[in-house]
């Protein structure tokens, strides 16, 4: 059994393969047999040492990941063998606001995360997977599904007939995007490929802005719908001046991306004046994971996946996500 560690210093081309720890498990822990796992930008930053760079290695990365429990411990009555599971991003995190602990005892770091064929952890620091799910489609879970979800449900209410407007064509932003569409709201999605425009259009946007042949693209959106109930923010430093211009008083900003950078100049007076609900988005609890993995088993909703690597092109993976050319997740299948 293999895993990936970012091991001596940081960068894609340090992560090497190695053995797996043969430790034996706890009674209350459970052993899995992890098949895919899924990149986030994130966990890109971390393999570079841009996410903290004071992070001990080797480090196993990515925080994604689906399989198979294989054993259980004595103890542990909430699992059995041959249950799909996936991670949880910050296992310790059950529900309400997170403590500053919770928020940092993370995995993929600065714990140990997916990208192993054995992960061992406790019983209540994995969930068990909608059953129609792939496993791929599973590892997809954990951190792009359950940030749009937060945003959208649990900060911003949404409800039937809300405008959501949606920044780019990433994971978070599909997940939104078919999150959207699943309570009956109206959606905008901005990106700057005509072609990325017209599959989102096939997922079933309402609209969609060239954000490069439209650069004020405020106000095409508010040409197209007024003033939009909630903005899923993935851009940061260039694009909150303008979510602030077409967020509805009241609405909310769900800050959640920061690709243009984190220094934004802004007329802070529209947040004050318009009551702006203006929400940093941290992933989300368990409870918020499980309430929304009822919602994906009832309807039987299908993440996005753009590509899928073997285990042995682990390098690529991460090089494509660099990339930024995805539409969706990126996967690597482990077994």
């Amino acid at each position: 059994m293999k895993s990936v560690q970012i091991q001596d210093s940081f960068g894609i081309d340090h992560l090497q393969f190695s053995d797996c720890s043969q430790k034996e498990i706890a009674d209350d822990e459970v052993e899995i047999r992890v098949e895919a796992v899924s990149l986030n930008y994130r966990d890109l930053l971390m393999v570079k040492g841009l996410y903290n760079p004071k992070q001990p290695l080797p480090l196993v990365p990515c925080s994604d990941g689906a399989g198979i429990v294989s054993s259980v411990g004595s103890c542990v009555e909430s699992l059995k063998v041959g249950d799909k599971v996936t991670t949880v991003f910050a296992p310790q995190w059950q529900s309400g606001t997170p403590t500053l602990i919770q928020m940092r005892n993370t995995i993929g770091g600065p714990k140990d995360g997916a990208l192993t064929q054995r992960f061992v952890t406790s019983s209540s620091h994995v969930l068990k997977s909608p059953p129609h799910l792939t496993y791929a489609q599973a590892s997809t879970l954990p951190c792009a599904a359950v940030t749009a979800w937060n945003a959208l449900v649990e900060v911003g209410k949404i409800k039937a007939g809300d405008k959501v407007l949606i920044q780019g064509t990433g994971g978070v932003a599909l997940f939104a995007l078919q999150f959207s569409k699943m309570f009956g709201a109206e959606t905008i999605v901005l990106s700057s490929s005509e072609e990325k425009l017209q599959r989102v259009k096939e997922l079933g946007a309402s609209h969609t802005i060239n954000y490069k042949k439209n650069p004020e693209w405020s106000k095409i959106v508010k040409s197209y719908v007024g003033n939009v109930d909630i903005i899923i923010e993935l851009g940061g430093a260039e694009t909150l001046q303008q979510s602030l211009r077409v967020c509805r008083p009241g609405g909310t900003i769900a800050l959640i991306g920061i690709l243009s950078g984190t220094a934004p100049k802004i007329n802070l007076l529209p947040i004050i004046m318009n009551k702006l609900n203006v929400c940093g988005i941290f992933v989300g609890s368990q409870n918020c994971f499980e309430e929304m993995n009822k919602a994906i088993a009832f309807h039987k909703l299908e993440p996005i996946i753009d590509k899928t690597f073997a285990f042995g092109e682990v390098k690529k993976a991460f090089e494509y996500i660099e990339s930024a050319s995805h539409f969706g997740k990126i996967c690597i299948h482990l077994q």
